[in-house]
C-alpha cells in the first residue's frame, strides 16, 4: 500500500493531487490523504485501486463546458467536459467537493467521471448544472457523430458500479446520466433549475439506478412541478425510488419520454415516496 498527502501550502508530499496521481504506479494500491483547501485542477487516473480522502473542506475545481471550441473539433464535447476522470478496478472518495462551474451556456459540464470497475463515494458533494455525474460505461453506439469523442469512446463497454452513500448531488438537466449501476443512499439531489434529474441507459440485466431513502431538494427559484425525475437516455432504462421525499418541484407525472421517441423506452419505480412541498 502507497500512502500519499497533498497539501496547497506545502506540507504533504505533493502540492496538487495530479501530481499526486502521476506519482502511483497502475497496479499499486494507493491511498491519497488531501488537505484542507481549493485545487483548481482537473484530474486523469486509470489506476487499479486508489482511494482518496480529504481533511476538512476539500474542493477540486474546473469549468470546462461541451460548446467550448478547444481544437480542430467544432466543440470539447460532452466527456471531454469532466472536472475529474476515474478509470480502474477500485475507487473509494471520501469528504470531497467536485465541481465543474462551466456557465450553463458553455453546454454540458461533467463534475465526476466513472468508469470505474467498483466505485464507493462517502461525503461527496459534485455541484454542475448538465450531466453533472456520468455513471459508465457509454452506450453502445452514439446517436450523433462524434457524441462520444473522449477518453473512453474507443473502449470495450464494461459495466461500473457505484454506492453513493451520504452525499449531494447538485444540476439541473440530466444531471445523473450513464449505463452504469449505481444506489444512491441517503443523499440530497439538489435541482438547481428546470429539468430532468437522471437520464440512465440501463444496460441488459442491469439495475440502473436506486435511491434510497433520498431527499429531492431544489434551489432557489426552481420552479413548481419544473422537474421530472427521469427521462430514459436508451431502451431499457431503469430507476427505482424507495422511501424518497420529494419538494414541490418534482412532477407528479415523475417520468417523462426522450425527446422524439415517446413511450415504452424506460422504467421508473416508486416505493413508499412522499412529496413534501
Amino acid at each position: 500500500m502507497l500512502n500519499l498527502t497533498v497539501d496547497p501550502h506545502g506540507a504533504g508530499d505533493y502540492c496538487t493531487i495530479g501530481e499526486a496521481l502521476e506519482a502511483i504506479p497502475y497496479g499499486c494500491e494507493a491511498t491519497i490523504v488531501v488537505g484542507e483547501g481549493t485545487y483548481n485542477e482537473r484530474l486523469f487516473s486509470d489506476k487499479r485501486s486508489l482511494a482518496i480522502r480529504g481533511e476538512g473542506e476539500v474542493v477540486i475545481t474546473a469549468s470546462s463546458g461541451g460548446r467550448d471550441v478547444i481544437d480542430a473539433k467544432r466543440k470539447r464535447g460532452t466527456f471531454r467536459s469532466a472536472t475529474a476522470f476515474f478509470s480502474g478496478e477500485e475507487l473509494v472518495l471520501e469528504n470531497l467537493t467536485i465541481i465543474n462551474g462551466a456557465d450553463p451556456s458553455q453546454g454540458q459540464a461533467i463534475a465526476l467521471y466513472l468508469d470505474v470497475a467498483r466505485c464507493h463515494c462517502r461525503s461527496v458533494r459534485l455541484k454542475s448544472h448538465q450531466d453533472t455525474l456520468f455513471v459508465g460505461p457509454l452506450p453502445q453506439e452514439e446517436r450523433e457523430e462524434g457524441g462520444f469523442y473522449g477518453p473512453r469512446h474507443l473502449s470495450e463497454r464494461r459495466g461500473c458500479e457505484l454506492h453513493f452513500h451520504q452525499g449531494l448531488i447538485e444540476g439541473s438537466v440530466d444531471f445523473i446520466f450513464g449505463s452504469g449501476d449505481a444506489r444512491f443512499v441517503e443523499s440530497e439531489i439538489c435541482s438547481v433549475g428546470a429539468g430532468w434529474v437522471c437520464a440512465p441507459s440501463t444496460v441488459e440485466g442491469g439495475q440502473g439506478f436506486v435511491f434510497d431513502r433520498c431527499r429531492f431538494t431544489h434551489a432557489e427559484g426552481v420552479g413548481h412541478h419544473s422537474v421530472h425525475l427521469m427521462r430514459p437516455w436508451r431502451p431499457g432504462a431503469k430507476t427505482t425510488l424507495e422511501s424518497c421525499l420529494f419538494a414541490d418541484h418534482i412532477a407528479p407525472a415523475l417520468y417523462d419520454d426522450w425527446p422524439g421517441r415517446p413511450g415504452g423506452d424506460g422504467t421508473l419505480t416508486c416505493l413508499r415516496c412522499t412529496f413534501i412541498g
